[in-house]
């Protein structure tokens, strides 16, 4: 509110507009810039041209009556609607009425008109006025404000609902700036509140800033001031327990930069609410004072857009949750089905060796007896390692295979392997182990990696049929080891290559070879838990060579 306030005085008379100006301009107590207009067509064209606090107005004008001025007045649809009191030569109730209706807030009589009544009339008159514009301003604001709560609580995608929130807000407070910030913390530095830093993510923005590194400033303000408050989320107190702060802050021009900062707490409790991020407002441009009716604003703004995040996330759980219910079933699906067909066959076999060796089994010779013994113990061996492979995708897919590195010696730990391998080949299979650098230093989980030297060596021996070399080359060096399992058998046709380490996938040639294709997708989660990685060169007819990468320990 300016220190001198603008008044128009409307009569025709010179005389009484000198009398009016001598008593406003005597007041002690508030300053007056006098406007003058002898006629009713050139006090309203002053009301257009220039900003005023209130109009004195007689109601006997040249041109028009007080009455009918003020129904001009109202027809100009003033930005700010104007505080009238009207001055009449006579005490008419009648007409004291009539101006009052037509939107006059006060009326005096001339004859009667004293400095003091008439100084106290007009700031009484603009002071009401002052605050009923105000007021209509907050009811304004808060109608607005309501209405940008909708609008960020319209979307449940985040990204739409702050982009809303940054636009909405920045220009219901008329404001340089507004952002959202996500607070992102390292539960390591909780343990040391003193040591903690606050890691901002600029998420959502919108308006501009005169100072090119406004933001980047506020952002380092805070780390500097706020740092021991960020040590431990569940214990923040003073970010929590307060509402909008007001921040002023001075750049590398010494100009004042004044912040409106509010966190946006998750949950609707306060004792466990936790700190999503922070809604910041930025004035650069000029000084600003926030006035409590916008923090106050600020405030519920924040309460909404948290409430539209909690809400986005909700979201976002349930339909990870859906889609993760749907690969679960589907997953269940393909292993019934896959069960089934591959149960079929080795279970066909075993009933037609049981039923041979019951009915025959005293007219087989020796030989044939242990044929078939052992055709019941291979196809039963091979159904159990089936469960075995299934039982550990299970463990893989719902994250319930832990990771335990532990040193342990690698060359026994290959050379073990290998030689129960070499119990499976076929006399046209030869296996050979190569080593190569330095292998010693090795922590990892022996359960994992067993899982994957047994996988790729099967898998090498199974697909070799028409026999050929299987090589394992273990190499090392100071920061990791690499082994390669190479064979001499089908190979994968090249459409193949892509999809072969993904669940039940199998090469479109292997034919009659039994098998689910889990070996490869359970040897890729195994490396990836290990910090590895592995990778497959093949060609149909000439074999194919897997190369396991692995940190000697895992950081």
């Amino acid at each position: 509110m300016s220190n001198v306030w603008t008044l128009l005085i409307a009569d025709d008379c010179a005389e009484d507009r000198e009398v009016y100006r001598e008593y406003l301009l005597s007041d002690p107590h508030q300053s007056y810039q006098i406007l003058e207009a002898a006629s009713a067509e050139l006090g309203l064209a002053l009301c257009q041209k220039k900003h005023c606090d209130a109009i004195l107005l007689d109601f006997r004008l040249p041109d028009m009556s007080g009455l009918e001025f003020l129904d001009e007045l109202k027809q100009q649809q003033l930005a700010v609607p104007l505080p009238v009191i009207m001055l009449t030569g006579q005490g008419d109730e009648h007409i004291a009425v009539q101006a009052m209706k037509r939107g006059a807030q006060d009326y005096l009589v001339k004859q009667h008109l004293q400095p003091h009544v008439l100084q106290l009339t007009v700031r009484n008159a603009i002071q009401q006025s002052h605050l009923q514009n105000q007021f209509s301003k907050i009811q304004k604001r808060q109608q607005l404000a309501a209405e940008v709560a909708l609008r960020i609580r319209q979307s449940l995608n985040l990204e739409q609902i702050l982009q809303t929130a940054v636009k909405e807000i920045q220009q219901l407070l008329e404001c340089d700036r507004v952002c959202v910030y996500q607070i992102n913390t390292n539960p390591d530095d909780n343990k040391n509140s003193a040591a903690a830093k606050l890691d901002l993510t600029k998420l959502s923005e919108a308006g501009s800033s005169s100072s090119a590194d406004a933001i980047e400033l506020f952002t380092s303000f805070l780390t500097d001031n706020y740092q021991p408050c960020f040590g431990e989320v569940e214990r923040v107190t003073t970010l929590v327990k307060a509402k909008a702060s007001i921040i002023v802050s001075r750049n590398r021009k010494k100009t004042q930069q004044a912040y409106l900062l509010v966190p946006i707490l998750l949950n609707d409790r306060e004792e466990s609410a936790i700190i999503w991020g922070l809604l910041v407002a930025h004035q650069d441009s000029n000084q600003r004072q926030w006035r409590t009716d916008e923090v106050e604003i600020f405030n519920q703004l924040a309460e909404q857009l948290a409430i539209a995040i909690q809400q986005s996330q909700q979201l976002s759980q349930a339909l990870m949750i859906s889609e993760t219910e749907k690969k679960l079933n589907a997953f269940k699906s393909q292993i019934l089905s896959t069960v089934s067909h591959e149960y079929r066959t080795p279970l066909a076999s075993i009933l037609m060796a049981a039923s041979t060796l019951k009915q025959h089994g005293d007219k087989l010779d020796r030989v044939k007896h242990q044929q078939f013994l052992q055709l019941v113990e291979d196809k039963a061996r091979h159904m159990a390692q089936l469960v075995d492979d299934l039982l550990v995708i299970e463990k893989l897919e719902l994250g319930k295979a832990k990771f335990r590195p532990l040193p342990f010696e690698l060359l026994q730990f290959f050379s073990d392997i290998i030689e129960q391998q070499r119990q499976t080949l076929s006399d046209r299979q030869e296996l050979t182990f190569k080593i190569t650098g330095n292998t010693k230093g090795f922590w990892g989980d022996r359960q994992l990696l067993r899982q994957i030297l047994v996988n790729l060596l099967s898998n090498a021996i199974k697909y070799s049929p028409n026999g050929g070399n299987v090589e394992v080359h273990l190499m090392g060096n100071d920061s990791q080891i690499i082994f390669n399992v190479i064979d001499e058998g089908i190979g994968i046709p090249i459409e193949d290559k892509d999809r072969l380490f993904q669940l039940f996938s199998r090469g479109s040639n292997v034919g009659n070879i039994a098998g689910m294709g889990l070996g490869l997708a359970i040897v890729k989660a195994c490396v990836q838990m290990h910090g590895g990685k592995v990778s497959l060169e093949s060609q149909q007819h000439q074999g194919t060579k897997v190369t396991v990468c692995l940190p000697k320990r895992l950081s």
